[in-house]
C-alpha cells in the first residue's frame, strides 16, 4: 500500500535526508586514489551516527555495512573492503540513514582522480536522466512518467538502463511501495498524489543492460565488464515542483 505522510511524517523525513545527503557528500569527498572503501563506510558510519542517526543499511537483510560501494563495472551494492581506490575509477556510493522512525535514502557516482571523458559522460548522463525523470515527479502524472522520461534520456544517449532493480517508496520502512522503474511507457501505474515520498534511482551501463550477481549474494555488476553509473535523491511529490529531500545543496558538510 502506498502511504501518504503527514507534515509531522515529512519534518521527520527532512532530518533523516538532510543527514543522508551529508553522509553522501562525505563519500563523495573521500572518493580519492589511495583511500580503501572500508576506510568511506567506516567514516560515514561514524557521522551517521555523531548525528544521532543509525545506518540504514547496516544489517538490512544482513548487509554488512553502512554503505554500498560499487566500484567501476559493480552496479550497486558492492560491499566496502580492502579495495583501494585508483586514479581513474568511478566510485559509486549508496547510502541511508534512520532517524525518527523514518529512512533517507540517496547515491551517487563520483570519479576518483582524473577519469576519462568517456566515464565522466556516463556520470553526467546518469544524472541528468534523473533530472528529467523529476520533471514528472508532480501531482497528477502517472509513477511510470518518471520512469519513462529516464529510459528515454538515457537510451538517447547511447547507455542502457537496468531493469532488475529499481527505485521504491520510502518512509517509515526503507523499501515501501510503488516500485519505481527505470523504464517503462508513460501514462501507466499509479497516480502521483501530494505527501508521497520516492526514492528515484537511475541505474545506467556504459554496455549492455545485462547483469550478473556475484556469489556473494549482493554485488550486481555489468555481464560485459563495461562501467556503470547510479544516482538517487529521496523526492517528496507536492503541489507544485518536487521537493529534492536529498538535496545535496542543503547537505550538513
Amino acid at each position: 500500500m502506498i502511504t501518504i505522510k503527514n507534515e509531522r511524517e515529512l519534518d521527520l523525513m527532512r532530518q533523516a535526508c538532510k543527514i543522508t545527503a551529508a553522509a553522501r557528500a562525505l563519500a563523495g569527498e573521500m572518493v580519492r586514489p589511495g583511500m580503501t572503501t572500508k576506510q568511506i563506510d567506516k567514516a560515514v558510519y561514524e557521522f551517521i551516527v555523531s548525528q544521532g542517526a543509525k545506518p540504514s543499511f547496516l544489517h538490512y537483510n544482513g548487509y554488512p555495512a553502512s554503505v554500498c560501494i560499487s566500484v567501476n563495472d559493480t552496479i550497486i551494492h558492492g560491499i566496502p573492503g580492502h579495495y583501494v581506490l585508483r586514479e581513474g575509477d568511478i566510485v559509486s556510493v549508496d547510502v541511508g540513514a534512520y532517524i525518527g522512525g523514518v529512512h533517507g535514502d540517496c547515491a551517487g557516482t563520483y570519479p576518483c582522480g582524473k577519469v576519462s571523458d568517456e566515464d565522466m559522460e556516463l556520470i553526467r548522463v546518469t544524472q541528468e536522466s534523473f533530472f528529467q525523470g523529476l520533471k514528472y515527479a508532480r501531482e497528477g502524472y502517472r509513477l511510470s512518467d518518471i520512469s519513462a522520461a529516464i529510459q528515454a534520456y538515457a537510451e538517447s544517449q547511447g547507455y542502457s538502463i537496468v531493469r532488475e532493480y529499481v527505485g521504491h517508496g520510502i518512509g517509515r520502512n526503507m523499501h515501501e511501495a510503488p516500485e519505481v522503474p527505470n523504464y517503462g511507457r508513460p501514462g501507466h501505474g499509479p497516480r502521483l498524489l501530494r505527501g508521497m515520498t520516492i526514492a528515484v534511482e537511475p541505474m545506467v551501463n556504459a554496455g549492455s543492460a545485462a547483469i550478473v550477481q556475484m556469489p556473494d549474494g549482493w554485488t550486481v555488476r555489468t555481464a560485459d565488464g563495461k562501467y556503470a553509473a547510479h544516482y538517487e535523491n529521496t523526492v517528496l511529490i507536492t503541489a507544485g515542483d518536487p521537493e529534492l529531500l536529498t538535496d545535496p545543496e542543503g547537505s550538513l558538510v
